[in-house]
């Protein structure tokens, strides 16, 4: 169980007390494995019910019925999938959180035939894992009680399907997927007050339960590795930075691993080049790289992943205070290149480029990818639906790409050329930390790959999808948790044998 949720399989077959959950298509006829199942009586209702309330079968559709006699069921469910092009590629993710919308609260048991569909035992996992999502709410701040006599029920969902134990079996893996987009909302969700670099690192920590092997680095260790880009970021905050690495060997002995590189700025005020206030309380969630990344981490390590991975996470505040680094510092990085800092409030790229920097040297991955809330810029280039993506490799950006359209978590290839690495040459530095105004995303996606080594490596700017996220059918929450299932997929894909 989790958030309140239960999902269990079972055969298709008669179904006792409680909802009961059916799906047509456009022309409104039932499977006929389910019709026999429901009897004649329910069919006919159905179909006299649609004509009443204009039910047209439509894809993301319901009807709720009472219960026709001699279904000993509550209520009669029928979801819509649409058309016969509509069934050709059913989002299964978003049909089960749709579906899940309609039973939340009670008992039902879900005929998942559907007309003209070959369900598999994935598509169930599917389904099963897009009800859960949709499930989870952040709510455990509200001290509000209900009204007197409404209690809070859970939801408890029975897949019907024709092989239950193929199904269950399938959806194991799927319940760690959202067992880690789960875990990257609550960090996204969480108030800085709550969630700060300490706090962060010892809930990165737990990975250790499932088999991670986590080390975090402190404010010594950071000093002597020569971090001191991240460190100036952190200078301004009377709470103390931290770099977690965490290590999933299920892959060969000895083989190059992928890694994933998240950052995690739990607060970001914007420093002495200081924000507006409208609007700051949402920088709660300028550590969703660094969620996803810990996310990404326990999904894999839970389905018992078969691949090496090294996720690393640069956790800092971003805070105004006489100590605080300023604009025309020069700071050097542990590369050992200098950056001269023209505003403060850029500060993302410098976490990483000191975080990307150790693990290209230490670790000799295959290809690395860093997701961060980095830009403002790449939100008025594609809005909140898509992030952007920069890459040093056509492969790894194909990849990714495959890997958002196969899941709804979908990146849009941005350009890097000589021009925008140009745009942060310093007249007094290595480098500077902005470009200015214009291809404010490229120029930042600039910045950190002079810090890839020539790595095979991609730049996700998740700014627009991590935090004040979009609603759909699998979220209703603030912070989606968005990237763990893109990075799931990247690496069932292509990365496992």
């Amino acid at each position: 169980m989790a958030d309140g949720i239960t999902i269990a399989f079972g055969p298709l077959g008669p179904v006792g007390r409680g909802d009961l959950v059916v799906f047509v298509g456009d022309d409104l006829a039932l499977p006929p494995e389910v019709a026999q199942a429901i009897g004649r009586g329910a069919a006919d209702l159905v179909a006299r019910a649609s004509a009443s309330e204009r039910f047209k079968g439509k894809s993301l559709s319901a009807l709720s019925l009472p219960a026709p006699a001699g279904l000993d069921v509550d209520r009669l469910v029928v979801v819509g999938i649409g058309s016969e092009k509509d069934r050709a590629k059913v989002d299964w993710p978003a049909l089960g959180g749709f579906t899940a919308s309609k039973v939340t609260g009670r008992n039902a048991s879900l005929a998942l035939a559907l007309p003209g569909v070959s369900v598999t035992p994935e598509n169930a996992a599917d389904f099963a894992l897009g009800a859960r999502l949709r499930h989870y709410s952040f709510d455990r701040y509200k001290t509000k009680k209900k009204p007197e006599g409404e209690e809070t029920r859970g939801t408890a969902l029975t897949l019907l399907v024709s092989d239950p134990a193929a199904a269950e079996a399938a959806a194991k893996a799927a319940d760690a997927v959202a067992e880690g987009v789960i875990l990257a909302r609550e960090l996204v969700n969480e108030p800085p007050n709550v969630l700060y670099p300490e706090e962060f690192a010892r809930r990165a920590e737990e990975l250790t339960k499932l088999g991670v092997e986590v080390e975090v680095l402190g404010p010594g260790k950071l000093e002597a590795l020569g971090m001191g880009a991240l460190l100036a970021v952190a200078r301004g905050s009377v709470k103390e930075p931290r770099v977690v690495i965490m290590r999933w060997n299920g892959g060969e002995a000895g083989e190059a691993p992928i890694a994933f590189i998240g950052k995690g700025v739990c607060f970001d005020s914007g420093g002495i080049s200081i924000k507006g206030a409208a609007g700051m309380e949402d920088m709660k969630g300028d550590m969703g790289g660094a969620a996803c990344v810990v996310g990404t981490l326990h999904a894999l390590a839970a389905r018992k992943a078969k691949v090496n991975v090294v996720g690393a996470i640069g956790i800092v505040e971003n805070m105004p205070d006489g100590d605080a680094y300023r604009p025309g510092d020069i700071v050097t990085s542990m590369s050992g290149q200098t950056i001269e800092i023209i505003n403060t409030d850029a500060e993302g790229r410098l976490v990483l480029a000191d975080v990307v920097w150790h693990i290209q040297s230490a670790y000799k991955p295959k290809f690395m990818v860093d997701l961060a809330t980095l830009t403002g810029a790449i939100i008025v280039a594609l809005g909140q639906d898509i992030a952007g993506l920069f890459s040093n490799d056509d492969a790894l950006a194909a990849k990714l790409t495959a890997a958002g359209e196969a899941t709804g978590e979908a990146v849009w290839r941005m350009p890097l050329i000589p021009a925008y690495d140009k745009a942060i040459d310093s007249k007094f530095a290595d480098m500077k930390n902005t470009g200015g105004r214009h291809g404010g995303a490229a120029t930042a996606a600039s910045f950190i790959k002079r810090y890839t080594n020539d790595v095979p490596w991609a730049h996700l700017d998740i700014a627009g999808v991590a935090m004040s996220s979009s609603s759909s059918e699998i979220n209703r929450s603030w912070g989606a948790g968005w990237g763990v299932r893109l990075l799931d997929r990247l690496v069932r894909d292509n990365c496992e044998a």
